[in-house]
């Protein structure tokens, strides 16, 4: 990913907290010199030094079959917003967007222990809906090892990890104001969001 330097995330675990935030992403792998792409929920963990993804795709899903060959790209993204050139102070300037990005690289791993399946679905379900766990319990155990029998489940280390952070730290402390105030009192929910990272990144010179 392009990263201009005033752009680009260089704490991980500001990485990881906005991909936990966001965690349904798009898992990227090569077929045949042909990129194919599904769309996935994770579960991201930072484990010392290490950055772990997990997921599941339906085995019926040809991209399974290419998982384990060559490296895999996933991508987290969300808030994006439209900035118009009307909030910037001068005429001179033209429309860009502002956005935040993650890509996570990184050789897939396998799942295929039938108790570590079960307990990377309890982990999943404990992240997304952990009101759903009591019921979870319930269920009985050849249903739930009929569902391992029909994903594919794996695990990502990541060994890249690149961030960028595109909230116009290249205009100025009245530019980036200007942006803030307008998308704070937007009713466009990316706008609002864009506001609240842009206003936590934003260090005025006073």
């Amino acid at each position: 990913m392009y990263i201009p330097k005033q752009f680009q995330i260089e704490d991980n675990s500001e990485a990881v907290s906005f991909m936990q935030r966001y965690s349904f992403a798009t898992l990227i792998n090569v077929s045949g010199n042909v990129p194919v792409a599904t769309h996935l929920p994770f579960v991201v963990e930072q484990q010392g030094d290490k950055v772990i993804l997990s997921s599941h795709l339906a085995k019926a899903n040809h991209q399974s079959e290419d998982l384990t060959s060559g490296i895999s790209l996933v991508i987290f993204t969300e808030p994006h917003a439209y900035i118009a050139p009307k909030l910037y102070e001068k005429e001179l300037n033209v429309p860009t967007w502002n956005y935040i990005a993650v890509h996570a690289y990184g050789k897939v791993l396998i799942v295929d222990d039938e108790s570590e399946q079960l307990q990377e679905l309890e982990r999943m379900v404990a992240f997304y809906d952990n009101d759903y766990m009591k019921q979870w319990s319930g269920l009985p155990l050849d249903y739930k090892l009929k569902l391992c029998k029909g994903i594919v489940m794996f695990k990502i280390t990541a060994t890249d990890l690149q961030g960028k952070k595109k909230l116009s730290q290249n205009r100025t402390d009245a530019d980036r104001e200007s942006i803030i105030n307008a998308f704070t009192h937007s009713s466009d929910i990316n706008e609002q969001t864009i506001a609240a990272y842009m206003a936590e990144d934003f260090k005025p010179a006073r």
